[in-house]
Parts: structure tokens; C-alpha cells; sequence
């Protein structure tokens, strides 16, 4: 089955503002004060890790949900590092995930063995395929 989603972005001059919609929700969007921004929103690396950890933690909750595992919070931090190497960039994706609840080592080990197969993180691992920018 394919799942479209489209994400719009409008830019505004201060900046390197973006006001990111789903179409419902929107968020800002922009680059840190050392890249000529204004800090004021996620950068793009930002929001991609972010859409990572989300997906993580949720495929956990609903792991556990589904396996009746009683879990409190489930907290994540993610941190990239993105080298130049002479066939392209080379990013290094460091995760760590805490999950609270009355749960044994080998469920927690399920649970973050499942993580690792959440759909934004096969999705990233996947072949992709960017079209060339076009004029709207």
C-alpha cells in the first residue's frame, strides 16, 4: 500500500523561516544563528531526527499495548553526526531510549529491538528516490 504525505512550506524572509504544514498542524522551521538563521524553529536535520525518535517511541507504546506490557514514559534522545567523506556525507545516528514500566530485561530488549523496525527508520534505510525540484 502506498501512503502519500504532503508537506507544505511557506518561507518568509527573516531568516531562514518556514512555516511547515501537514495541511492541520503547523510548525517553524529554520537554521541556527551560526547558518544565518534565526533559531526560532527546528532545523531540517532537527526535524528529521525528531520524526525518528517519535516513530521509535511510538512503535514501543504500541508494542506494549498490544502485548499488554504495563509501561510508563518512554523517553528517547537522539544525536547525529554527519562527516564528509569523499563519496558523500556520512551520518552516524546515535539513539538511546529509556522505557519506565513493571516490565522484565528481555520484554525491554523486545521492545527496543522493535524500535529499530519502526517504519521512519526502514523508511530511511529504504531506497529512495527524490525528484528534481520543479517550478509551482
Amino acid at each position: 500500500m502506498i501512503m502519500a504525505t504532503q508537506i507544505k512550506i511557506k518561507n518568509v524572509s527573516e531568516g531562514f523561516q518556514s512555516i511547515i504544514s501537514n495541511g492541520k498542524h503547523s510548525i517553524l522551521g529554520d537554521e541556527p544563528i551560526a547558518s544565518k538563521g534565526t533559531d526560532l524553529g527546528f532545523s531540517p536535520s532537527e526535524l528529521l531526527l525528531g520524526g525518528l525518535a517519535m516513530c521509535k517511541v511510538g512503535t514501543i507504546r504500541y508494542i506494549a499495548r498490544q502485548k499488554g506490557l504495563e509501561i510508563g514514559e518512554v523517553n528517547a534522545v537522539l544525536s547525529q553526526e554527519v562527516k564528509r567523506e569523499p563519496d558523500g556525507l556520512k551520518t552516524h545516528i546515535n539513539v538511546a531510549i529509556q522505557i519506565d514500566g513493571n516490565i522484565s530485561l528481555e520484554q525491554k530488549k523486545e521492545l527496543l529491538k522493535q524500535a529499530d523496525a519502526c517504519y521512519i527508520h526502514r523508511q530511511i534505510l529504504g531506497n529512495w528516490e527524490i525528484e528534481h525540484a520543479i517550478d509551482l
